[in-house]
């Protein structure tokens, strides 16, 4: 699997949310790291309508092997029926911190994978 390095962007509802997301996600080993940025207004059309609403945005960096794993598990958690989630490929960035993003994210001898839907 690949171990391209990834800067995923999804918006939540609220704080609570957010921090749920942010933190299965480290947790899980599907995140080297989640930032949780300051809530954000956001205006799109959805369903034929203009709306408008105010969310919180993460910054979740990854690698491209555990994507489809992230994926699933922010669908699983998140209560939008279309969330946003959008990931790109981080083409430069410090090689040390890229190396701790991928040996963080990374399946190493003694940590099982997550059992999350969609993962099987």
């Amino acid at each position: 699997m690949s171990a391209t390095p990834l800067l995923v962007l999804t918006n939540c509802p609220d704080a609570d949310c957010a921090e749920a997301i942010a933190t299965a996600l480290v947790e899980a080993g599907l995140a080297a790291c989640v930032n949780i940025l300051a809530p954000a207004r956001s205006v799109y059309r959805w369903q034929g309508a203009v709306e408008r609403a105010d969310e919180v945005p993460l910054l979740i960096k990854t690698t491209a092997a555990r994507y489809a794993a992230l994926e699933a598990a922010i669908r699983a958690r998140h209560p939008y029926e279309l969330p946003e989630i959008v990931a790109v490929p981080i083409d430069r960035g410090l090689p040390a911190y890229l190396r701790w993003l991928a040996d963080e994210t990374g399946e190493p001898a003694g940590r099982v994978a997550p059992d999350l839907p969609g993962t099987h």
